[in-house]
């Protein structure tokens, strides 16, 4: 099977009018997550980021309420400018999460016109799959890929 066809996957794809370069510091610089990782109105307080296979990260998505929700996951994988993948399955120093969700695999990739940018969240089941589809994946990760977009814009 290829990663573009596991039924586990929720995917959202932009051609995104930016260099890979641009989009790639927006996912690894802490001062620029905090600008766009949550759908707003939520914000994004907290982004600490060790970018390296076996790092570690912490991102903190803030509800308009004052709830903190916070994502602990490791980098699998680290390809600069073109390939990031992190896993909620350990949350540092390869320790095991209490409940996996998803794998997350980015890719920015040039075209005419831009960047194009593709988060493929891979869920461990069916069954997360469904429950993050529920949760509103495709309009929050749509929300948060235009809010992506706008950072970008002046980003080299």
């Amino acid at each position: 099977m290829s990663e573009t066809d596991d039924p586990r996957d929720l995917v959202l794809t932009r051609l995104i009018p930016a260099p890979r370069r641009a989009l790639w510091r927006a996912w690894t610089e802490p001062e620029l997550v905090k600008r766009w990782f949550a759908p707003k109105p939520y914000t994004t307080p907290v982004a600490e980021l060790d970018v390296r296979p076996g790092g570690s990260n912490l991102i903190v998505m803030r509800s308009p309420e004052g709830q903190d929700l916070p994502n602990r996951g490791v980098y699998l994988e680290v390809v600069p400018d073109a390939r990031l993948v992190v896993t909620d399955a350990y949350t540092s120093a390869w320790m095991p999460s209490e409940k996996p969700f998803l794998t997350v695999i980015l890719t920015f990739t040039d075209e005419a016109g831009g960047t194009r940018y593709t988060a493929r969240a891979r869920h461990w089941t069916l069954e997360d799959r469904e429950r993050h589809a529920a949760m509103g994946f495709e309009q929050g990760w749509g929300i948060c890929a235009d809010q992506l977009t706008e950072v970008v814009q002046g980003l080299g």
